[in-house]
């Protein structure tokens, strides 16, 4: 009996582990790290991949997973549009809100926002300025269009940001040129909690971010973190006050430093890429008012990203470049551990690192996955190409299985 109770927990250990939801387009940790193991490291069109699905309409959200519940937007016969498939890849439902409004830049579309959900409700927002909640089976619960309400987008290009869930609202950033604001939204009925301004004086374009908040705990509250127009800031989740701010990421008041990769935070400390991959600034949460010259716990030029927003876990943070600069810091320090370069290509990186089962995954824009380990160098350990669609959503990972977005198809990679 004791040799067949060491059997059976050798099995055990070295079985997968699946890990069912990523509710939100960074994961189950909003850090970019996945729960669970047996991940696919290899794939092809031919090899490893257990469905595929032509989408209906063009978007580069990233999807999100719910149980059995695949939520991912897309713009269909100029509408926005909400997709719900099941793990098998089958289509559930659909549902419309608004009129698309297409992307200007070549890459971007009506749909870059990510859906998030806490299980019960699923929340998207659009370009367009609309924002919804929908229940799991397609009905629309209430709905606001931002722009109508508060007044019509600035920004130069195309909305990237994405809704954040706390305890009691969904949660909005808009930061462009003119009046920049954070509105949260009661989760159940959709009335307006609360808004406060965030105008901090940036210039130009350097005002406008397509960045995505992050809700942290702070002494044992909810806070929401901001980065954009040069300055991070801490806000309270139930009424959104400003608590801390850090400023001085654009002291040359460069005019056209818009931040679109979006804050990591782990072990207390907030990671904040800026001036278009030139600067990376490490931040100690905690304090009132300016913290700054307090706060500020090392910062970096050279070797961050513009688009891909940092993953982090395990007292490190990886930053991935547009270019597929791979560099791994220690989050307390900053000192580098090692960085690599992936082969050199006409195209970059839009999505963002997913840290997995020990190993890194990042994708470029023609889907191509590099898979590396988190060892104590860079080392590729595989590489794997699909149709060469454009992908600029980033690579989302449950029960064993890797979900791959691309203008044109969802992948789903593994699952046997």
């Amino acid at each position: 009996m004791r040799m067949f109770a060491s059997f059976c927990w050798i099995v055990i250990a070295a079985s997968p582990v699946w890990a069912g939801n990523w509710a939100n387009w960074r994961g189950p940790h909003c850090n970019g790290v996945a729960d669970g193991t047996g991940y696919p490291t290899e794939w092809s069109d031919s090899r490893n991949l257990a469905w595929k699905v032509e989408l209906p309409g063009r978007g580069s959200s990233t999807p999100i997973v719910w149980d059995d519940h695949i939520f991912l937007t897309c713009g269909i016969d100029g509408k926005n549009t909400i997709l719900d498939y099941d793990l098998n890849g089958k289509e559930r439902w659909r549902q419309t809100i608004g009129t698309e409004r297409p992307g200007k830049h070549k890459k971007a579309s009506g749909a870059n926002s990510s859906c998030v959900t806490d299980g019960r409700y699923v929340y998207t927002y659009f370009k367009s300025g609309d924002l919804a909640s929908f229940d799991f089976t397609g009905k629309i619960l209430w709905t606001v269009n931002l722009q109508e309400k508060f007044g019509a987008d600035t920004l130069w290009w195309d909305l990237g940001t994405s809704p954040v869930l706390t305890k009691n609202h969904c949660v909005v950033a808009v930061m462009q040129t003119g009046e920049s604001y954070l509105v949260a939204f009661d989760k159940v009925t959709g009335n307006v909690a609360w808004k406060v301004d965030r105008n901090l004086n940036a210039p130009k374009e350097a005002a406008q971010s397509y960045s995505t908040p992050v809700v942290v705990t702070e002494n044992g509250q909810e806070v929401l973190i901001v980065l954009g127009a040069d300055h991070v800031t801490a806000h309270r989740a139930d009424n959104g006050a400003e608590i801390w701010r850090v400023g001085g990421l654009n002291p040359t008041h460069h005019e056209f430093f818009r931040s679109i990769a979006s804050p990591a935070f782990l072990d207390g400390i907030v990671i904040a890429p800026y001036g278009r991959g030139d600067t990376v600034t490490a931040i100690k949460i905690g304090g009132q008012g300016d913290v700054t010259a307090t706060n500020v716990v090392w910062q970096k030029k050279g070797d961050g990203s513009d688009v891909p927003t940092p993953a982090a876990a395990n007292g490190k943070v990886y930053i991935l470049s547009d270019k597929g600069l791979l560099t791994c810091m220690e989050i307390a320090s900053g000192k580098k551990l090692w960085s690599g370069q992936t082969e050199k290509h006409r195209l970059g990186f839009s999505s963002s690192p997913v840290l997995a089962d020990g190993k890194i995954y990042i994708t470029r824009e023609d889907g191509k996955t590099f898979v590396l380990a988190q060892g104590d160098e860079f080392k590729i350990v595989a590489e794997n190409e699909l149709d060469g669609s454009q992908t600029l959503a980033s690579p989302v990972f449950v029960n064993g299985r890797i979900l791959l977005r691309s203008d044109t198809h969802l992948y789903c990679v593994g699952g046997k």
